[in-house]
């Protein structure tokens, strides 16, 4: 299948901001439920949207922010200049219909992350010390994941959020694993959009996704800012040594909950002491 599942970042600018990198699900798009907009807004400049359709989570990936949803303020938001501090962060999920408002403290790098709004929900403020951390994996498969909006968490109606730090010599998103059926308790059917930044930024990751019956199969390069859709099969990431990962996700399908199937070839990897 000839699909472009790499995007490379497509500066778009604004007053005082500018979209760096999106995937958003519009008619025509590959993906029916995923949407992720990266902005970086300058000391006091402000970015603006009507949530339409969708609702939407505003993660403050690096830098200060106040966010509003027209009625309800939430100031000087973000916890770290770099994700590569590796501390939690604060987000602010909005349902659709609100107009969302992001002023910036200084200058800030937010990620907009959306997914089609089932039903109008409350605006929430996620605080940093709210995100659950967890360690997963052993030998060369270890990564630490922040769950800013898990499928426990009955906030959002569609969308599910987490970011993972990966260190050089290891592979996250693995075993490989998928998620694009509709076979519940065994599986759900999940979009994923994954945006990467690394550390030291010249460096890359390898990211593979590939489907079963190989219709889908690719292997990409990917560099610092750069987005991997995933609208089916596998996904694995690999990171070489010296440098670091970092990504986060949007996932996203008919139902929201996340029951992923591991590539049956990689299974033996779970089972070693």
């Amino acid at each position: 299948m000839s699909i472009n599942l790499h995007l490379k970042p497509q500066q778009v600018s604004g007053e005082g901001y500018v979209i760096v990198q999106e995937s958003l699900h519009r008619d025509g798009s590959l993906l029916q439920y995923t949407g992720m907009r990266i902005v970086e807004i300058e000391p006091g400049a402000q970015y603006s949207e009507l949530l339409e359709r969708d609702e939407c989570c505003v993660v403050a990936v690096a830098g200060r922010i106040d966010v509003s949803d027209g009625e309800q303020h939430f100031a000087a938001l973000g916890t770290r200049q770099s994700v590569f501090e590796q501390k939690p962060t604060d987000s602010v999920f909005l349902s659709a219909g609100k107009q969302l408002l992001v002023t910036a403290i200084d200058k800030a790098r937010v990620a907009l992350c959306y997914a089609p709004s089932l039903k109008q929900l409350p605006t929430r403020w996620i605080k940093a010390d709210e995100v659950g951390v967890e360690h997963r994996g052993k030998y060369q498969n270890q990564r630490t994941v922040h769950n800013i909006l898990p499928d426990s968490d009955d906030t959002a109606s569609s969308l599910l959020v987490v970011e993972v730090y990966t260190a050089g010599g290891n592979f996250s998103s693995y075993p490989p694993h998928k998620h694009d059926r509709d076979l519940l308790p065994q599986e759900s059917l999940l979009e994923e959009i994954y945006y990467h930044e690394l550390n030291p930024p010249q460096g890359f990751v390898f990211q593979r996704v590939y489907t079963d019956d190989r219709s889908i199969d690719q292997t990409m390069s990917v560099c610092n800012g750069d987005m991997v859709l995933v609208p089916a099969g596998y996904h694995p990431v690999g990171v070489p040594d010296g440098f670091s990962s970092y990504y986060l996700n949007v996932m996203a399908g008919p139902r929201r909950i996340w029951k992923f199937y591991n590539d049956p070839a990689f299974q033996w990897i779970l089972q070693r002491d």
